[in-house]
């Protein structure tokens, strides 16, 4: 594996039960530094405040969209190169290709394991 497993996690989802599990898989991989925001702007008051190495974000969420939160990230400079993966239950390719355009560095459909986890995390982190 070649991440650091002391590097913070933000996972950003509606559902407590989904960052339930996205938790217990990110600590199956050995992560520890795990924090969650439950909606999209959340998570950019999170991101301004500590430096996150990856964030992991749901596609639909209300009142903003894991694919609104891709976009403001990218678009500021000061978090623009942060790793970032899409989880989504809709493998729509119009989906697939606008996350895509929008920066994203990987897409994960539901359900997955943590294999699938780690396998997307080494295609972002070049392992």
């Amino acid at each position: 594996m070649s991440f650091d497993l002391s590097m913070p996690i933000l996972v950003v989802d509606d559902y407590a039960t989904m960052i339930r599990i996205l938790r217990n898989l990110l600590k199956q991989l050995g992560f520890e530094n795990v924090d969650d925001a439950s909606d999209g702007s959340t998570a950019l008051v999170k991101m301004h405040s500590k430096k996150y190495g990856l964030v992991i974000s749901d596609w639909n969420m209300e009142p903003m969209t894991g694919y609104d939160l891709l976009r403001e990230v990218r678009a500021n400079p000061e978090l623009s190169k942060i790793p970032f993966i899409m989880i989504t239950a809709e493998s729509k390719t119009e989906n697939v290709i606008a996350a895509k355009k929008a920066g994203v560095s990987n897409y994960i459909v539901k359900p997955f394991n943590a294999a699938t986890l780690k396998t997307k995390m080494d295609a972002v982190f070049g392992e």
